[in-house]
């Protein structure tokens, strides 16, 4: 299939991936570099696999700048597996850690980490209905970590400036939907994780980054799978990993480098969302925004036309364009452009060329 004849992609997750990287996977999908097999079929303790699992680990590392005090961990399960393995690791019964909610998934993982420990809520939106991060935050000194959602997909709330912690207590970030997406200073967080399927890669990995001194809170009786020590020493091998998910997150990690890095990357996810949100704003309230401006999501731009109707054929008629995923999470209705690293400026472009026509039939 040509290049122009595939579908501008703006599924929230699983979401779009470089071309170049899935040409690839074409390219080596039956005979891995002399193999005879493809990497779906390999063997996860042959050498050729070890290398494959040690390339993605280390372009990784050069491509946030991750320290040599961190582990790097591909897991399963998703990013909701780690709102309950966070606090079954690293939240010791006897204290208590602080959560920032500006979003469903934030909301999620607080649901999930109260069936294991104590926690409490830090801060929230929700009473303005999830269109920005709390400002006045009530932070226990003591907390055993401060945990927080960087990019929250449904609502289109993202935040560029991590809040900063009481002296002493751990950042952690639920990074899914915004992790590789622009530069960030991997010393200021403890733990990191991000499912893959939004900007790393395809569904069936978890990227988790967790600095060496957390693993020593891990207490020694949790099964075996949720246990962050064990999958650390056994460079996320105990059982057989999702193979060809971590193959595909490591080419994907190399087509970041070979395109600029992180820092290029965030000057390309700028200019596709500023474009986009300059359409919206000029059109004289055809089409609004629902975060509030100082807290627009550059990953998921997140909007309402003024009925459900006219949302529902918008979607219609933009599928009819080779334009995909443009409705909203079901939970929230409206109209939802994901627009992670994959997605390109033309199709952006693209996508702003179809909204103003639509209004121009329909407005």
């Amino acid at each position: 299939m040509s290049e122009s004849k595939r579908a501008i992609n703006l599924n929230a997750g699983p979401g779009a991936l470089p071309l170049e990287v899935l040409q690839q996977a074409q390219a080596e999908l039956l005979d891995f570099k002399g193999t005879g097999m493809s990497v779906m079929e390999m063997s996860h303790r042959s050498k050729e696999y070890d290398e494959v699992i040690q390339s993605a680990e280390s372009d990784l590392r050069e491509l946030v700048g991750i320290p040599s005090n961190y582990k790097i961990m591909f897991l399963q399960g998703g990013a909701t597996l780690q709102f309950t393995m966070m606090p079954m690791n690293l939240l010791p019964a006897s204290l208590s850690a602080d959560y920032i909610v500006n979003g469903t998934w934030g909301k999620a993982a607080v649901k999930e980490a109260k069936k294991i420990r104590n926690v409490r809520v830090a801060g929230t939106t929700e009473a303005d209905g999830f269109k920005s991060f709390p400002k006045n935050l009530e932070l226990d000194p003591q907390a055993a970590y401060l945990h927080f959602t960087s990019n929250e997909t449904i609502h289109g709330v993202e935040v560029f400036d991590e809040p900063t912690p009481p002296a002493g207590v751990p950042l952690f970030c639920d990074m899914s939907s915004d992790f590789i997406s622009h530069p960030i200073d991997m010393t200021k967080y403890a733990l990191i994780y991000a499912g893959a399927q939004k900007n790393a890669g395809p569904s069936g990995v978890t990227v988790v980054i967790v600095r060496d001194d957390m693993l020593e809170r891990v207490p020694g009786n949790l099964p075996v799978m949720l246990d962050y020590k064990v999958q650390a020493q056994n460079g996320s091998m105990y059982n057989t990993p999702p193979c060809f998910s971590i193959y595909m997150v490591g080419l994907v990690f190399k087509w970041a480098k070979k395109i600029g890095g992180l820092s290029a990357i965030e000057k390309t996810n700028r200019a596709k969302a500023e474009l986009l949100y300059k359409a919206i704003d000029e059109s004289g309230g055809f089409y609004s925004g629902h975060a509030v401006p100082e807290f627009r999501s550059l990953m998921n731009v997140t909007f309402r036309l003024p009925n459900e109707e006219l949302e529902e054929l918008c979607a219609k008629e933009a599928k009819k364009n080779n334009i995909i995923g443009l409705k909203g999470h079901r939970s929230v209705g409206g109209m939802r452009a994901s627009l992670y690293n994959a997605v390109t400026l033309e199709g952006v472009s693209e996508l702003v060329k179809f909204l103003k026509e639509f209004q121009r039939v329909n407005g």
